[in-house]
């Protein structure tokens, strides 16, 4: 059943053109001030929207204009007493879809309306193909390593659950190409993949940018605006570094994943949202938790189903296919003829430890596409740290009593070692150890490490 938000200020007319439409089988809601129309617009999904250009206050041309701004999907016709050339090429300029003049017999109408629906409906199955075509296997993940494999399995497995997702993993490992893979792979891959950075932007705009406003908020808010949630309706919103969240924001956040609401700032109306969220972090929730710098509740909302993401270090075996494949696309790009990499150069790249991860080999291997002379990439493309960099080993020196240490001391080494080996991650490391997690703070606060 095609919905259609009918906008005009004339109350009878509104209700003469439902009950046309109704008797064609149509849903009808309207409204007589475009004010609530885009409100309602927000709260509630429409195939298309029939204005009036000429009302009090906020106009057909303003509407539109707010309509194609957040929520593009939407098409509006838009139709007027005082039809002139004029008025129909401002309304198509605004973003109009259609112009017709009243007064419109319902079956003109209807045909409009119809068409507007149908090329809604197209555009939504376009996307919902090119986002089929795109989901391949190998497009998300390159590399054969169990690990990343084990990844995959689990994606397969929960893309089409409705459940909240924690993708947990250092910087650079590729946190958000699973949230996308998982989005693709969904029931709502027809939907938009919306992320935001949590830590990109100040609390308040950060608020103002998830939840949205309305008009007169706060100093700059012109108009009322469609937060992320509500622009995310049918697919799927992505809260990256959610563990650098301010703490005030979030049980606001908690609210939302219960009740499935949000209430744009300044604003009393309450927006239903229909969305799933996935979250991704690389810090230790756990531990964040316990210093009381995340809530306990909104991590469990959060961590339904964990995927966490093996650092590029823990899976050499997938350091050369990623490199060959990074290099097809940069080679091609730059038109290049680059088919490969030299075996000197393919070692230095295995033998690196990666702290960027798969971040950090795409920057390698595009700076080494951009300095090739040759048809392979040599070692002399590659980073002067990489052509100089020695794994570094733990020896015992000598037998020496003197060179040597209490079992203490070495305790003590070895666990800072491998904490700045997983960037202080505590959680990681006690698993690497074989601790709990209380037992490694406390050795940490024996031996007075730094945090």
């Amino acid at each position: 059943m095609t919905k259609v938000l009918i906008v005009d200020d004339d109350s009878e007319l509104c209700e003469t053109i439902e009950a046309g439409l109704r008797k064609r089988a149509y849903g009808v809601a309207w409204a007589t001030r475009a004010e609530d129309a885009f409100e309602r617009l927000l709260a509630e999904d429409f195939d298309v929207v029939l204005t009036d250009l000429t009302m009090p206050g906020v106009d057909g041309i303003a509407l539109c204009e707010r309509i194609v701004a957040n929520r593009p999907d939407v098409p509006v016709v838009v139709m007027t007493a005082f039809g002139s050339l004029d008025s129909a090429v401002a309304a198509i300029r605004a973003g109009a879809y259609d112009f017709i003049n009243k007064p419109a017999q319902i079956d003109v109408l209807a045909i409009a309306l119809d068409r507007a629906a149908r090329t809604r409906a197209l555009r939504e199955e376009v996307r919902r193909l090119r986002s089929t075509v795109t989901s391949g296997p190998t497009d998300d993940f390159i590399g054969r390593s169990e690990a990343m494999r084990a990844v995959s399995d689990l994606i397969e497995r929960v893309a089409d659950s409705e459940a909240t997702i924690l993708v947990t993993g250092e910087s650079g490992t590729g946190k958000e190409v699973v949230a996308n893979a998982i989005h693709r792979r969904s029931r709502r891959a027809h939907g938009p993949f919306v992320a935001v950075n949590c830590t990109a932007m100040p609390e308040t705009m950060l608020e103002s940018e998830l939840f949205g406003h309305a008009r007169g908020a706060f100093t700059d808010a012109r108009e009322a605006r469609a937060g992320l949630f509500v622009q995310a309706r049918g697919g799927t919103l992505l809260l990256d570094e959610v563990g650098d969240m301010p703490l005030a924001l979030q049980p606001k956040i908690l609210r939302v994943l219960q009740e499935r609401k949000v209430r744009p700032l300044g604003s009393t109306n309450e927006v239903a949202i229909d969305v799933r969220v996935i979250a991704a972090t690389n810090r230790d929730l756990e531990g964040a938790v316990e210093e009381k710098r995340f809530r306990e509740d909104l991590y469990f909302r959060l961590n339904v189903i964990n995927i966490p993401l093996p650092p590029l270090r823990s899976r050499a075996g997938d350091v050369l296919p990623l490199a060959q494949h990074m290099l097809e696309i940069f080679a091609k790009r730059s038109g290049k003829p680059i088919t490969g990499i030299a075996p000197a150069a393919a070692e230095k790249l295995v033998a690196y430890s990666w702290p960027g991860n798969v971040r950090e080999l795409q920057n390698v291997i595009e700076r080494a596409v951009a300095l090739a002379r040759f048809e392979q990439i040599v070692v002399d493309d590659l980073p002067e740290k990489l052509r100089e960099y020695r794994p570094s080993h733990v020896l015992i020196v000598g037998d020496d009593p003197a060179d040597l240490v209490p079992m203490e001391e070495v305790e003590r080494r070895y666990v800072l070692r491998v904490l700045l080996s997983v960037h202080g991650n505590k959680a990681a490391a006690a698993r690497i150890l074989g601790f709990e997690r209380k037992t490694l703070y406390r050795k940490l606060e024996r031996w007075g490490a730094p945090p």
